[in-house]
C-alpha cells in the first residue's frame, strides 16, 4: 500500500470512530424498533419479516428484481398503476444480491436496506459535524433514526439507499471532491424520483462555484454537471421511450398512480376534505408531520443558514413532497431523506440540560416505535 493510500485509509477509520457513538445510537434505536414490530406481529399472528421485507412498495420492487419490468394494475375506475413508476437502482441490486447469495428477494432487500441505512446514518454524522460539531452529529443521526416514519429505514424501501447516496454526496461538496459528488448523485438519481434533489445540490454548487471563479474552474466540476442528473434524466427518457412519448412518458405513468406536480393544489384539496368530517390516524399525522417539516425547513433557512447545496437539497425534497398531489399520506416518508430539517432540533438538543434531552429522545422513541406498528399492522393506507 502506497503512503497516500495509508494516510487515507487512516483517515477513513479515524472519521469511522468518531462516528462510532453516533451508529451505535442508530443501531439500537432501529433494533428497538424492530423488535417492538416484531413483538407485536407474533401477537396479532402476522410475520414481522413478511411486515418488512414485503409490503406496499417493497412487494413492487422484489417483483421487478425478479421478472424485470411489465407489471400493471389495471382498476375498475379506469387507474393504471404500472412498475414502471418505480427506479430501477434497488431492484437491480436486490437481483445482484440474489444471484450472489442463496437468499429470497425479500431477504435481499432487507440486506440492502440495512446496510444502506448505517452509511446513511455516517453520512447523515460526517455532514452534522461538518456544519456543527461533533455533539450536533450525534444529535442529528439519533434523531433522524426516530422519526415516526423511520421504521422505513428497516424495510425494503429505496429510502435508506437514496439517503446514503446524497448524505455521502453532500458530504463531498462541502469538502469540494467534485467528481465524487457527482457520481454519488447520478447513484441516487437512479434510485428514486426526488433523488433529483440531489444533483439540485450538485448544480446549484457548481454555479456557485463557476460565480466564484467567474467561470475558470477546474474540469472535476464541470464532470460533476454532467453526471448529477444523469441517473434521473437517463431513466425518465428510457421510460418516455418504452411508452411512446420520450419527454412526458414517465409522468404519464406518475398520472396512473395518482402522482403530479401541481404546486401544491391536490394538497390544499385534501386536506380541505380531511378538515371537514372524521377521517383515520394516518392522514392527520401526515398533516402534521408535513406541517412540521415546512417549518423546520424555515428556521433551517432563516436560523441555521446551511451551506447552498444542503439548503437545496433539502428544499426540493420539500417542495416535492408539499407540491406533489397523491398519496398524502406517504408524504413524511417522502421527507425522510430530507435529513438537514432535523438540524435545528439537533442544535436545540446540544444546547439542552441532560435531564430535558433525555425527556424528549425517550418520547420520539416511544412515538417512533409504537408508529411503526401502527403504519405496518394497523392502517389500511400505503406507508
Amino acid at each position: 500500500m502506497s503512503s497516500a493510500s495509508a494516510r487515507r485509509a487512516t483517515r477513513g477509520w479515524t472519521a469511522l470512530y468518531r462516528a462510532a457513538p453516533a451508529l451505535g445510537l442508530f443501531a439500537a434505536a432501529r433494533l428497538t424498533g424492530m423488535l417492538v414490530l416484531a413483538l407485536w406481529s407474533w401477537h396479532v399472528g402476522r410475520s414481522p419479516r413478511a411486515l418488512l421485507a414485503t409490503s406496499w412498495d417493497s412487494d413492487w420492487y422484489i417483483r421487478i428484481a425478479a421478472n424485470g419490468y411489465g407489471r400493471t394494475l389495471y382498476w375498475p375506475d379506469g387507474g393504471a398503476q404500472s412498475d414502471l413508476a418505480f427506479f430501477p437502482l434497488y431492484p437491480a441490486l436486490v437481483r445482484a444480491v440474489t444471484t450472489v447469495l442463496p437468499v429470497t428477494g425479500g431477504t435481499a432487500g432487507l440486506l440492502l436496506s440495512w446496510l444502506a441505512a448505517g452509511a446513511a446514518a455516517w453520512g447523515v454524522y460526517l455532514v452534522g459535524e461538518r456544519l456543527h460539531g461533533r455533539r450536533t452529529a450525534v444529535f442529528l443521526v439519533l434523531l433522524w433514526g426516530l422519526l415516526p416514519h423511520s421504521i422505513v429505514l428497516s424495510m425494503a424501501y429505496t429510502e435508506p439507499v437514496m439517503t446514503a447516496f446524497a448524505a455521502w454526496s453532500l458530504h463531498l461538496l462541502l469538502a469540494r471532491r467534485w467528481l465524487a459528488a457527482g457520481v454519488l448523485a447520478m447513484l441516487a438519481g437512479l434510485s428514486r424520483p426526488s433523488g433529483i434533489a440531489v444533483a439540485a445540490a450538485v448544480l446549484a454548487a457548481v454555479a456557485h462555484e463557476l460565480w466564484r471563479g467567474r467561470g475558470r474552474v477546474v474540469w472535476r466540476v464541470w464532470a460533476a454537471a454532467a453526471l448529477a442528473p444523469a441517473g434521473w434524466l437517463s431513466y425518465l427518457l428510457w421510460v418516455g421511450s418504452r411508452r411512446g412519448d420520450l419527454l412526458g412518458g414517465y409522468f404519464a405513468v406518475q398520472s396512473g398512480w395518482t402522482s403530479r406536480f401541481d404546486l401544491g393544489a391536490g394538497s390544499l384539496r385534501f386536506v380541505r376534505d380531511l378538515l371537514r368530517g372524521p377521517t383515520q390516524f394516518g392522514f392527520v399525522a401526515a398533516l402534521v408531520l408535513t406541517a412540521a417539516g415546512v417549518l423546520l425547513f424555515a428556521l433551517l433557512a432563516l436560523v441555521e443558514r446551511p451551506p447552498l447545496p444542503v439548503l437545496v437539497y433539502t428544499g426540493v425534497l420539500v417542495l416535492i413532497a408539499v407540491g406533489g398531489s397523491g398519496f398524502f399520506e406517504s408524504k413524511p416518508r417522502f421527507l425522510l431523506p430530507a435529513f438537514p430539517l432535523l438540524l435545528p432540533l439537533a442544535g436545540a438538543m446540544t444546547k439542552a440540560r441532560p435531564r430535558a434531552a433525555i425527556v424528549v429522545i425517550a418520547a420520539l422513541a416511544g412515538l417512533s416505535f409504537c408508529y411503526g406498528v401502527y403504519a405496518l399492522t394497523i392502517a389500511r393506507m400505503a406507508l
